[in-house]
């Protein structure tokens, strides 16, 4: 029997909504986020940054712009390729490694990782997202960090919308959303409508509260997780937009 694709594996997915997803506007968000997010971790220039589901490498290119020694983990090529292209334009070394985050470890290699963006979740089975978290965790230096930045369950629950629409650059998109049973996540179905051509794409994703993710990495092995509704370490209340967890080794 043939194995179904994992949606999260079809590059055709990412191809299609790379303008929605990591347009110019979430590059400069990106360069905005990141002095934030190194005072939140505590890191100093110099220190090994390991980012997880790195995409095109927003935060990859601006922390090594800063000073930082960046690895970059990211299953997509087309992603990958832009990465590259972009650290090589500002002259900025940066390690890409394309992998499955379920597979990559460097044990004791980094003082920090982050996963940005709601990188995180992608996965059937929830074991995956513990493996992920154990990885992450060998990963990491004795007193390294990991921060996860997702939109969090209580943010989605209090502002779901079944369906909405946008304009982007011309092209149309269309966004379906199920609550999964048990509120486990959200079955999605984006359609894309560009030059007249209609094309559909259907995902899941798990979704996690506060006490849900802080309670994941405890069981991972990190020895304190913290809980913010944002970079700025805001509390994580009921006006929180971001789910923001950070495990420390």
């Amino acid at each position: 029997m043939k194995r179904k694709t994992p949606w999260f594996e079809d590059d055709a997915f990412w191809a299609a909504f790379t303008p929605t997803l990591f347009g110019e506007e979430r590059w400069r968000l990106a360069a905005r986020d990141a002095e934030p997010l190194t005072k939140l971790l505590s890191l100093e220039p110099g220190v090994s940054v390991l980012d997880l589901c790195c995409g095109p490498g927003r935060f990859s290119v601006e922390l090594a712009r800063r000073g930082f020694r960046v690895t970059g983990v990211d299953r997509t090529a087309l992603y990958l390729k832009e990465a590259r292209k972009r650290a090589r334009q500002q002259k900025l070394d940066v390690e890409f490694v394309r992998e499955d985050m379920r597979r990559f470890v460097r044990p004791r290699a980094f003082d920090a990782c982050i996963n940005m963006f709601t990188s995180f979740g992608y996965f059937e089975r929830q074991a995956d997202d513990f493996k992920v978290c154990r990885n992450v965790y060998r990963s990491l230096r004795p007193g390294g960090r990991f921060l996860i930045q997702a939109a969090g369950k209580e943010w989605l629950a209090r502002n779901f919308q079944p369906t909405d629409w946008r304009e982007v650059d011309g092209n149309y998109i269309l966004e379906e959303r199920k609550v999964a049973p048990g509120w486990t996540g959200l079955e999605n179905r984006w359609v894309l409508v560009r030059k007249g051509k209609v094309r559909e794409f259907r995902f899941f994703l798990r979704v996690y509260s506060g006490v849900e993710l802080r309670d994941l990495l405890l069981r991972a092995g990190f020895a304190k997780a913290d809980i913010y509704g944002g970079l700025n370490a805001e509390p994580y209340d009921h006006n929180a937009r971001w789910l923001v967890a950070v495990g420390r080794k």
